[in-house]
């Protein structure tokens, strides 16, 4: 018996049943990796972000997120370059689907219990998305911007519902708008922290810092 379709399982019904003690015999996942591409390099080299946005509230199977990033990796690897983009899968599947199997074959009559005891066994496990949740992330360089954008519109065809690509007014990965972020790395406020950044606050001891990191109040540094 294969599987069933995810059309099966695409409406968000009940309580979300994640995997744990009690709910033992899941099968892994398919997707196994969620960063790709030089997801070591640093918080400067790659400014732009491109997001796949969900437009739905509905569940995403692992298999098509697999599918998506995938199909994202290939584009991207072969237009931008392997060394030019970092590729984050946003979604993870925590749900776990079940299925009430029943026999179809000759004689089956005599064994099928119908309704009784019809929770069902796990089958599976997607995400639940919510609308306006972000299902994949690509940060690259400015001149590979259309690249992004066209490797997610491929990938879009692996997901149910609808979908919007946002490019994203942040820098990177991080929170920090793009010309705040200009503005408090000139400062010296910014510290690289791997794909993120740290912000300098004029919180915590002095004795902690580094020299050259000590950052003061408005109302301190004005007077001075």
């Amino acid at each position: 018996m294969g599987r069933r379709p995810a059309r099966c399982y695409r409406q968000i019904k009940n309580k979300p049943y994640p995997k744990s003690r009690y709910c033992r015999g899941v099968p892994d996942p398919k997707i196994r990796i969620f960063d790709v591409g030089q997801k070591k390099r640093g918080v400067d080299e790659f400014p732009l972000c491109v997001h796949l946005v969900s437009w739905e509230k509905e569940n995403v199977s692992s298999e098509a997120l697999e599918a998506a990033r995938i199909a994202c990796n290939k584009y991207m690897a072969k237009h931008a370059g392997k060394d030019a983009f970092h590729l984050r899968v946003r979604a993870h599947p925590y749900h776990v689907l079940r299925i009430n199997k029943m026999l179809s074959c000759a004689g089956a009559d005599r064994l099928q219990t119908g309704m009784r005891g019809a929770f069902g066994k796990p089958t599976g496990t997607c995400a639940r998305v919510s609308i306006g949740q972000v299902l994949l992330s690509v940060r690259c360089r400015d001149a590979h911007a259309r690249h992004a954008h066209e490797a997610l519109r491929r990938a879009k065809f692996k997901f149910p519902g609808r979908q919007r690509i946002i490019t994203s007014g942040k820098w990177g990965f991080t929170r920090f708008k793009r010309g705040e972020y200009l503005e408090l790395r000139s400062e010296g406020r910014i510290v690289p922290d791997g794909v993120n950044a740290k912000l300098l606050t004029w919180h915590g001891s002095l004795a902690d810092r580094q020299p050259g990191q000590a950052v003061f109040p408005p109302s301190v540094a004005g007077s001075a």
